[in-house]
């Protein structure tokens, strides 16, 4: 690694502290140097919190550090538009730094070069496109939300070698070890929301909630086009069910609706196409509420739907050491992920994790 690539190294860890925490914001770490020396180091820590340079900066000034004359390191652009706080390339500029090192552009429209330009402007030099591919990685979330409007989604699912996540009588619990379990709530924490169909709640009961780990709770997303099973399920009576959303079509019942509004659990009404709920629609309507990220955590039904609409970016598939023989298949019929390529697998227990991601 060279100098530039081992700052932005650090902006990286130190942006990856804020995960499950920001969104939707980015994840963003700052590192300002002076005379070859670290001076001070921030990062974004909770959403409508000062941004990685604004902390960074603030912590040295609070120290009566002299800014003039250093160089910072950010692994996104700098924003130039007024959001929660003030924009942070005009703060920038005011303390006098002389060379800003960005890990990569910010693709969200309100900034997307703007603030590279109000640095360079100000007679800052800059240089862009450092460890970028890391970078666009950490942030792969905020990225497709900025771009497309729409939730980052993966499917995480845990099976058997034979392809099974469920025996025929949907009693088989746990199929993944205690270590894949903690993996898979740490992986919670960070995401926005948990999406599981109607089958799901019916069979398993899930909660859906961080617990194997220390982390915050994600949303909970139950597609249920009918709403004919029961309402009496943990995602709508525990103590986080109004963390828990609905998505239900015309179809479903009325009352049943009306007394989970009551709860204060969030109802969304999609269309539906082919029979089922319009899995784009609902993610669109999910976008708007601020949901920027998702994991699918089944049923296979669920899988399907997603796969077909082409609108999974990320797999995350745990295999355990077992063979089930008759059961219920992870995806059910031929599926081509040709698209999606291997970008790491590793053991957990006795299990084997397989990560597809698309880019």
């Amino acid at each position: 690694m060279n100098t530039h690539e081992k700052y932005m190294m650090r902006c990286i860890e130190l942006a990856s502290l804020g995960a499950g925490k920001v969104s939707p914001n980015p994840l963003v770490g700052c590192v300002i140097l002076k005379k070859g020396k670290v001076i001070s180091e921030g990062y974004h820590k909770k959403y409508g919190a000062y941004h990685a340079e604004r902390d960074a900066i603030t912590k040295a000034k609070r120290k009566g550090i002299d800014l003039k004359g250093s160089t910072l390191y950010v692994n996104l652009e700098p924003c130039s538009h007024f959001g929660k706080t003030p924009p942070c390339d005009e703060l920038i500029i005011e303390s006098g730094i002389k060379d800003v090192i960005i890990g990569m552009k910010d693709p969200f429209h309100l900034v997307s070069g703007k603030g590279i330009k109000t640095l360079k402007k100000a007679g800052i030099k800059v240089k862009a496109g450092i460890l970028e591919k890391e970078c666009r990685r950490l942030n792969r979330f905020f990225c497709k939300h900025a771009v497309t409007g729409m939730p980052y989604v993966t499917i995480k699912t845990a099976q058997t070698l034979d392809g099974k996540i469920a025996n025929l009588k949907y009693d088989s619990k746990w199929i993944s070890s205690i270590e894949s379990r903690k993996i898979v709530h740490a992986m919670r924490s960070r995401y926005d929301a948990v999406l599981v169909g109607s089958n799901t709640v019916k069979h398993d009961d899930p909660e859906l909630t961080v617990r194997l780990t220390k982390g915050r709770d994600p949303y909970r997303i139950v597609l249920d086009k009918m709403l004919e099973g029961t309402i009496k399920r943990k995602t709508y009576t525990d103590r986080n069910k109004k963390r828990t959303i609905l998505i239900t079509s015309k179809l479903a019942d009325k009352k049943k609706s009306e007394t989970l509004r009551r709860r204060g659990i969030t109802v969304l009404t999609c269309g539906t196409k082919g029979g089922k709920i319009n899995i784009k629609e609902a993610l669109m309507k999910l976008s708007a509420l601020g949901i920027s990220s998702i994991i699918v955590e089944g049923g296979a039904q669920t899988y399907i739907e997603f796969i077909k609409k082409r609108l999974v970016d990320e797999f995350v598939i745990f295999i355990a050491a077992t063979v089930m023989g008759k059961g219920i298949d992870a995806f059910g019929e031929p599926m081509d992920f040709k698209e999606f390529k291997v970008r790491n697998y590793f053991l957990s227990g006795n299990d084997i994790v397989v990560n597809y991601r698309k880019n």
